[in-house]
């Protein structure tokens, strides 16, 4: 099921603005001269995990911490709030060192960046969230462990614990010490260290891993590129203005965010063109459904049917469709609606025009697209217990079989 053709690989990547194509058996190239560190050893980034959070997260959960960490952290929220008394002393001296922005990031384009998000905010949540979330589920290694692990068994609290990641990060001062962005980096790194702990423990996990350690270096790539790099090239295509000073600094505070996350600076792309050449090696090869990838995509879908806004499930499926292609919407059996494909054809398009001041005619469907973009946000943050703090605890055991 998830052996592409050449060609399939090559049209998808075309469709998804990834263009080119790589080998997916070719061995690590990617220059490390092209990161933001500059040099590196070379050394394969699927073999890379995280030194400094594995072995302090496994010590956690053996011993029995994780539950009394976890409620101390809920205390534990802004970037400049003190690191919880009720922290083990390991865990306390590891977040002293990494809970802090690097050396090299910059704040003024930092701030740029957070201007930038909050003049594109519809268009970013439209497409981190119906195009990057659901290109998540086509994403064999990222499907199989969401679906696994403890958060696969419920799909609305882990999108919402998803989405505010993101709303963390697109957040006015999201890296300033009222921000929350870091402290959030750095539970999710927390987090990644436990699964990785607790995956290879599953016997469904373990049945159709590839791998032996999930959330390598390389996947949290890749999802950084199904992310970041996916976002810039739909923005391109879109004809969305976008500054070269706006991109610079887009991707400034995506590569803070991976760094945040321990991937070490050596695989983090130091610009666009070196970030969407990685992406052709790292992404687009490896894109294929599974059969957990199918199921995770349906839960997602289906949670817009809490909410009634006169939109259909058909709308839904074709604007996936329009922002992911047609194959992607084959794999995971999505139900054509032609009517729906021509009004999202149709209206996106105008839409875009009306919003950037290029067309002095509403589309007769404008105040039906801004609502749904509204409902599928309130969606995903009233799951949490705030609707600005996101409620990240890390697990302490697996999916059930």
């Amino acid at each position: 099921m998830e052996n592409l053709s050449r060609r399939g690989v090559l049209s998808l990547g075309v469709a998804l603005g990834l263009v080119g194509v790589a080998d997916s058996t070719r061995a690590w190239a990617w220059p490390s001269a092209d990161s933001v560190a500059g040099s590196g050893s070379g050394a394969d980034p699927e073999y890379v995990w995280d030194d400094a959070a594995d072995p302090l997260m496994a010590g956690l959960l053996e011993n029995g911490s994780v539950p009394a960490v976890n409620t101390a952290m809920e205390g534990w929220v802004n970037n400049d709030d003190p690191l919880p008394g009720a922290f083990p002393p390991a865990l306390t001296a590891h977040l002293r060192q990494v809970n802090r922005l690097p050396s090299w990031a910059d704040r003024t384009k930092l701030a740029r960046a957070a201007d930038f998000n909050r003049r594109r905010d519809t268009y970013l949540f439209m497409l981190y969230g119906l195009g990057s979330g659901i290109m998540s589920t086509v994403i064999p290694r990222e499907a199989r462990s969401v679906y696994w692990s403890a958060g696969g068994a419920d799909m609305q609290d882990r999108a919402a614990k998803t989405f505010t990641f993101g709303y963390d990060l697109c957040q006015l001062g999201a890296f300033e010490p009222q921000g929350q962005f870091i402290v959030t980096a750095n539970k999710t790194r927390l987090v990644h260290a436990a699964v990785r702990h607790l995956l290879p423990q599953s016997p469904h996990w373990k049945s159709g891993a590839d791998q032996d350690i999930p959330i390598s270096a390389a996947d949290i790539l890749v999802t950084f590129h199904s992310l970041g790099t996916y976002v810039h090239s739909k923005l391109t295509e879109w004809r969305i203005p976008f500054s070269a000073e706006d991109q610079e600094a887009f991707l400034h505070s995506w590569q803070v965010a991976i760094h945040l996350l321990g991937v070490p600076d050596e695989y983090i792309p130091k610009t666009w063109a070196a970030a969407h050449a990685q992406s052709k090696q790292v992404l687009t090869p490896i894109l294929a459904p599974t059969d957990e990838g199918n199921k995770l995509a349906e839960e997602l879908l289906g949670l817009t049917a809490q909410i009634d806004l006169g939109v259909t499930r058909g709308f839904l499926n074709e604007f996936v469709r329009y922002v992911l292609s047609d194959e992607v919407g084959d794999w995971l059996g999505l139900r054509r609606d032609y009517a729906a494909a021509a009004l999202v054809r149709t209206v996106w398009p105008a839409y875009i025009l009306f919003r950037e001041g290029l067309s002095p005619i509403m589309p007769r469907s404008f105040y039906m697209v801004d609502q749904f973009v509204r409902a599928l946000a309130m969606l995903f943050l009233n799951k949490g217990s705030s609707g600005t703090t996101t409620p990240i605890t890390i697990p302490t055991g697996n999916r059930a079989g």
